[in-house]
């Protein structure tokens, strides 16, 4: 038994050592990193809502080059959004960040919390054009 307890413990002290590891750093994305991280100010911002399952918006517009303040508001149930290629995550505790989209196209934002039943519904696009 005691075993068993050492074995979990190393394997979520691994994962957690993991998670924590991973600094972000690599600008290949389609954000200005220095952008995000610094005190720039948004030229515009848009306000992304989440519901039970679904988002306010299908599509939310964006333009290339531009500053913008994402804010992102949970009126029921919990959840956050997930745009990997944007560098993008927010949720209730972190829930705005100023971004500037540097590459023109279209991506799939998608709920960053396992909600329920309706998890892999929840999708919406950002396009920067």
């Amino acid at each position: 038994m005691i075993r068993k307890s050492a074995m979990a413990g190393s394997l979520l002290l691994t994962l957690l050592l993991t998670a924590c590891g991973a600094n972000g750093n690599s600008n290949s994305g389609s954000v200005n990193n220095a952008a995000s991280e610094s005190n720039l100010t948004a030229d515009e911002e848009i306000v992304i809502t989440a519901t039970n399952y679904s988002f306010d918006q299908e599509e939310y517009h964006l333009k290339q080059g531009v500053p913008v303040k994402i804010t992102f508001v949970n009126e029921s149930g919990n959840h956050g959004i997930l745009v990997p290629e944007m560098k993008l995550r927010l949720d209730t505790k972190n829930s705005s960040k100023v971004v500037v989209p540097e590459k023109a196209g279209t991506y799939e934002m998608t709920c960053a919390i396992m909600c329920g039943s309706g998890h892999s519904g929840m999708i919406a696009k950002i396009i920067v054009e």
